[in-house]
């Protein structure tokens, strides 16, 4: 109940962000649903199972989402005095995982909505039985399989927001943003990680292409091939988490250059915000590259003169999906950074700092991002369309 009260008295950015957040896990449902649909229409085949496999993909992205737009509640940010009336650090994960449910399930109840709208099961709107033949109208839908598959994403984004929110042992629970004293800035370490598994990625890929090539049977994707969508997925998966990791690391790597050769007092005040968020932003920045890298190598496969019949539409809306997320998920982060930030800045502006100095640094560092994860998008879709060509 609390968690309700929250939500309906949350501010319009933090509603915006959980309405999001319901449609993302609407989007989902409905790939779910539809995979379910395929399994009806054609029983004892392994298409179906290879569609579910494809929903890891935009499962995997809402869920990140969800987690992030959870941290930016001002709600379930501790604050002094809050233990004594019930609400420590484990209690406000639990309510952030509350509120992230919520949402969430709102989201699923849409999709089912929707689902049997577009099968022909509800009528009385525009569209009744649209998409009829595609869903398997023609067939009883199992109710109890539904239903499991529809609480997939509350369960898992509730679980992971409670996760990535619980206290823990041995450090000091996260508070409003305070002034910190200066000390170097830990390099993060996951930037060897994550080129080896950027490459392990982009040779699953190339394995599972020149498998499926052999047969004839191209790269498959939702309502094309099905032989060799597994190592599509495992290939793609490893190489985003493989960005993801490299991406706090070649963050980090852009500040410091930014401070080097003499800097100024707008290069030094980017480099220096470059280093201390390259977590926060470079882990979703590594993801957006991984996403739009994706999105270069399905217009070569799917592009005028490549081979392949078009994209259908669960395809489109996996890739919408995915793509709206990681985008999502890179402003929240960008949000939180602001917010971070903010005592500093106002102690910089109090010591007679003027304002466009604080604005001119964070435009640099949005620059310094796009030049430095530009040409690796491109370089990894290069990398990544090569076994694609004919």
């Amino acid at each position: 109940m609390l968690a309700l009260r929250l939500t309906r008295g949350a501010h319009p950015f933090v509603l915006c962000g959980r309405l999001l957040v319901a449609a993302a896990s609407a989007g989902t449902g409905f790939l779910l649903l539809s995979a379910l649909s395929h399994a009806l229409s054609h029983p004892g085949a392994g298409g179906a199972l290879l569609r579910l496999t494809w929903c890891v993909v935009p499962l995997t992205a809402t869920v990140y989402f969800a987690v992030a737009m959870a941290r930016i509640d001002p709600a379930t940010l501790p604050r002094a005095g809050m233990s004594s009336v019930g609400l420590g650090p484990a209690a406000l994960a639990g309510l952030a995982a509350a509120s992230t449910a919520l949402s969430s399930l709102l989201g699923s109840v849409v999709a089912l909505l929707f689902f049997l709208h577009l099968r022909g099961d509800l009528t009385g709107l525009p569209f009744d039985g649209a998409a009829a033949e595609m869903l398997a109208a023609d067939r009883p839908l199992p109710l109890a399989a539904a239903l499991t598959l529809l609480a997939v994403v509350p369960t898992v984004a509730s679980l992971a927001t409670a996760w990535a929110l619980r206290p823990r042992a041995g450090r000091p629970a996260p508070v409003a943003p305070q002034p910190e004293p200066a000390a170097p800035v830990p390099v993060p370490s996951g930037l060897p990680w994550g080129v080896a598994l950027l490459a392990t990625g982009l040779a699953v890929e190339s394995w599972a292409v020149s498998g499926t090539s052999r047969d004839g049977a191209g790269l498959p994707l939702p309502g094309g091939a099905e032989s060799g969508a597994l190592g599509g997925v495992l290939g793609w998966l490893f190489t985003a988490l493989g960005l993801a990791l490299a991406g706090p690391g070649l963050t980090h790597l852009c500040g410091r250059v930014l401070q080097s050769a003499h800097p100024g007092a707008v290069r030094l005040l980017a480099g220096r915000g470059l280093q201390e968020e390259a977590t926060r932003i470079g882990r979703p920045a590594g993801v957006v590259c991984a996403v739009a890298s994706g999105t270069l190598v399905s217009a070569t496969l799917y592009g005028p003169g490549a081979g392949s019949s078009a994209a259908g539409p669960l395809t489109a809306l996996g890739g919408v999906l995915v793509a709206g997320c990681a985008l999502a998920t890179l402003l929240s982060a960008g949000v939180e950074a602001r917010r971070s930030r903010a005592a500093a800045n106002g102690a910089l502006l109090r010591l007679g700092a003027p304002a466009s100095a604080l604005r001119y640094a964070a435009g640099l560092r949005a620059l310094t991002l796009v030049v430095v994860f530009a040409p690796l998008t491109w370089a990894v879709a290069t990398l990544a369309a090569v076994p694609l060509r004919p």
